[in-house]
């Protein structure tokens, strides 16, 4: 690697790990201002989409350049790669927390709170997998990334289950539709933010093994499946 483009790379790493801390605290300022009722920090939530979306724009920028610039090979072209599908992924979540701040706006007007639904557990999980993600790219870690894969299905099943109360709940009190139906909302984004999670890590194990991994079929699972 020249020297200027292992100045480059450094850079852009850089870039990456700052829009993914932005990302993450806007997941834990949604996820608060659920439990706590927090409506302030629900707009805060939604007024920094657009920095998000800016600097997922600088890092595709940086990408590029160093694409056409240095013509990258090897392991320093996987990994702007992976960079490029990850800064996609980030925006991608950066958009479902301004969604589940948007709902929280209607629970707090509804004096609707998730806790009853194990809603707490569910966000712990996926704020976990969105950082071990991070932590997994900065330290390029590909066992750590594979067992965030595993953790998606875990957030699956507690989707599952979210959901089969939350509806229960509907017919209990359909008068509270609206409210109940940003529940589930909430808990569909909170998923989403998780498979997002999940794709994150699948890039890792791409950026250090050069193997894609995204239809590849577990040990566990039956042929065919």
């Amino acid at each position: 690697m020249s020297v200027h483009l292992h100045r480059e790379i450094e850079k852009l790493k850089m870039m990456v790990l700052n829009l993914g801390a932005l990302v993450e605290q806007d997941v834990h300022d949604a996820v608060q201002a659920v439990v706590r009722g927090d409506e302030a920090t629900a707009d805060r939530v939604i007024e920094q989409d657009a920095e998000i979306d800016e600097l997922e724009i600088e890092v595709e920028e940086e990408c590029l350049k160093l694409l056409a610039l240095y013509q990258p090979v090897a392991a320093d072209l996987r990994f702007i790669i992976a960079v490029l599908k990850i800064n996609n992924d980030l925006e991608r979540i950066g958009d479902k927390a301004v969604a589940i701040a948007k709902r929280s706006k209607l629970l707090i007007r509804n004096e609707l709170f998730m806790t009853a639904f194990d809603f707490t557990g569910m966000a712990a999980k996926v704020q976990t997998m969105l950082r071990e993600a991070l932590n997994a790219l900065v330290n390029a870690d590909a066992e750590l990334a594979l067992r965030i894969r595993v953790m998606d299905d875990e957030v699956d099943t507690m989707l599952r289950d979210m959901n089969a109360r939350i509806k229960a709940q509907i017919v209990a009190q359909p008068d509270r539709l609206d409210a109940l139906m940003a529940s589930l909302d909430i808990s569909r984004h909170l998923e989403r933010i998780a498979d997002h999670a999940a794709n994150i890590a699948e890039d890792v194990i791409y950026m250090v093994e050069g193997e894609i991994i995204r239809h590849r079929v577990s040990e566990q699972e039956p042929r065919g499946s």
